[in-house]
């Protein structure tokens, strides 16, 4: 039995869903405008995407948003996981609840609290051990590690307690040491969510304004910092091109999991 939508249901969902996409399609539709101003109409042009790559202040953010979103997104996959297996897998230890809220912390910890610590952190540590020579990408990174790592403890845990543990018991008893089973049998089991907390923590990292704020440095402003601040001013048609081109590549990759996925089926 098929079942059909109401009209009171399309309505909503049409105004719902045109909340949310009309202002995207109008940044990218004025992207491709003549006029330098955003918001008037004065014909087609790619002027501004030419204009884009010879902003060296945008183009230089960008790389420092991606190295510092690789850089985090992968740390915050290797403490994650070792953070959860930590909890799933041995047991009750001295320390494990304050240990689990520890992991967990950063989610509900408004993000002003958490970047002003960790500013006060790295200047209480510079100032007596000397590290880190000031603000850059390693405090940026390492704040947002911080922030990312409690996603992923959180969804490898949840992966790791509906395991079966059968599959690894079976290979202990068949002589394989612990370290040779949770290569071989644990990570490939787990490693939808490891993907899952890779590309969150990478989206979490590059999307973030408040903890680089905090922790970065001159010449290691992110792209997220450096468009907040020129939007003060205005926006500009180069930005309307970035966010196209950054739509664009996000819209491409989603395409082509989806495809990816069907023909798995």
């Amino acid at each position: 039995m098929h079942r059909t939508l109401s009209l009171f249901l399309k309505i909503w969902m049409t105004l719902g869903y045109g909340f949310l996409y009309f202002p995207i399609l109008t940044l990218v539709v004025f992207s491709f405008n003549a006029s330098p101003q955003v918001t008037v109409w004065h014909g087609f042009s790619t002027q501004w995407y030419g204009s884009l790559l010879q902003d060296t202040v945008l183009i230089r953010s960008a790389f420092v948003s991606l190295q510092v979103a690789v850089l985090s997104a992968t740390l915050a996959v290797v403490l994650g996981t070792l953070a959860a297996v930590s909890l799933v897998r041995f047991g009750k230890f001295r320390g494990r609840g304050l240990f689990g809220i520890l992991t967990t912390a950063p989610l509900v910890m408004p993000e002003v609290i958490t970047g002003l610590s960790l500013l006060l952190l790295f200047v209480g540590l510079e100032q007596t051990f000397g590290w880190p020579k000031g603000r850059g990408i390693l405090t940026i990174t390492c704040a947002h590690t911080t922030l990312c790592m409690a996603y992923v403890t959180i969804l490898v845990r949840e992966r790791l307690a509906d395991m079966d543990l059968s599959l690894e018991e079976a290979a202990l008893d068949l002589g394989a040491r612990p370290l040779k089973v949770f290569t071989a049998i644990t990570l490939p089991l787990i490693s939808p969510s490891l993907v899952s907390g890779w590309l969150l923590a990478f989206a979490l990292s590059l999307d973030d304004v408040v903890l680089a704020s905090f922790v970065a440095g001159p010449g290691s402003s992110t792209l997220p910092m450096v468009i907040f601040s020129s939007i003060r001013f205005g926006i500009t048609p180069q930005i309307n091109a970035l966010a196209t081109l950054i739509i664009t590549g996000v819209a491409m990759s989603v395409g082509i999991a989806g495809w990816l996925m069907h023909r798995r089926r």
